[in-house]
């Protein structure tokens, strides 16, 4: 049987490759050292493959068609964007997982949409890029966290809980780590773009923290964007990947205000027991 061995919640952050050089080094040298921890953790688990969850930001899709929850389960490249200064490549794809769980979740109410191709953009690469041990397959699922209709956090709550459900009824015996990509403050193309709220970061640190996924899911989209930016919606990211494994430990490496990145940077390990 395989199983979520361990999860990550961290930041997809394009300018650490867009724009490397807009940072302090030593600011810069942290926010790496917090993509290796995860990269380093994520060896140490022996996993077999990586389920990373992202957001479209009207790069891969449009305001005309904007999938509520899809999944990646063919061929694979990224990313879509040029200017991340990224070589765009194949990036390998865990097709058999990706389709019981794509089966699972049909047989379990999610009518979601299905890619047999997709280009990536960075929600899903920078992750792959700088914490994914090169070559370990991944399966892409994408919310709506970041494209209006605004996907509900009761929904990736029940989405989480069907990952981890999916996985344990998977004949394999593949060790599974999971991703919730990005966040955490930041104002994307709106009057305060290049701000971070600090208070609000800790707080949605201290729910993570404290494994309150009820609370993450409680937040509106008017309370998140007011005060954290719609950049922050992302924090239903999060939530997916902290619902697929109810019983872990979460545990901060790393928070990093970064203003020059125009957001707010959390780095959290959800640990499972031995």
């Amino acid at each position: 049987m395989a199983c979520i061995v361990g999860g990550f919640c961290l930041p997809h952050v394009p300018l650490i490759a867009g724009a490397p050089d807009a940072v302090p080094v030593e600011k810069a040298k942290r926010v790496h050292a917090g993509f290796t921890h995860i990269r380093n953790s994520i060896e140490r688990l022996n996993a077999d493959a990586v389920i990373v969850v992202g957001d479209d930001h009207c790069a891969m899709f449009n305001p005309s068609c904007q999938p509520s929850i899809l999944i990646g389960i063919g061929d694979l490249e990224g990313p879509i964007e040029s200017w991340l200064h990224i070589p765009r490549e194949p990036v390998p794809n865990h097709s058999e997982l990706a389709e019981h769980i794509m089966s699972f979740g049909f047989e379990s109410g999610f009518d979601w949409g299905v890619a047999k191709t997709l280009a990536l953009d960075h929600s899903t690469v920078i992750p792959i890029h700088f914490a994914v041990p090169k070559g370990l397959p991944v399966v892409p699922i994408y919310i709506s966290s970041g494209m209006e209709p605004f996907i509900r956090g009761k929904r990736c709550k029940q989405l989480g809980e069907m990952l981890g459900r999916a996985v344990s009824a998977w004949p394999g015996a593949e060790r599974i780590v999971i991703l919730g990509t990005g966040g955490i403050s930041h104002w994307v193309g709106m009057a305060d773009m290049g701000s971070v709220n600090e208070e609000f970061d800790r707080r949605i640190l201290g729910l993570v923290n404290n494994n309150d996924v009820d609370a993450l899911v409680s937040l509106t989209d008017r309370e998140i964007i007011d005060h954290a930016g719609n950049g922050a919606l992302e924090v239903r990211n999060w939530i997916v990947a902290m619902a697929a494994l109810p019983q872990a430990i979460p545990r901060l490496i790393l928070y990093e205000p970064v203003v020059e990145w125009i957001t707010g940077l959390g780095f959290v390990e959800l640990e499972v027991a031995a």
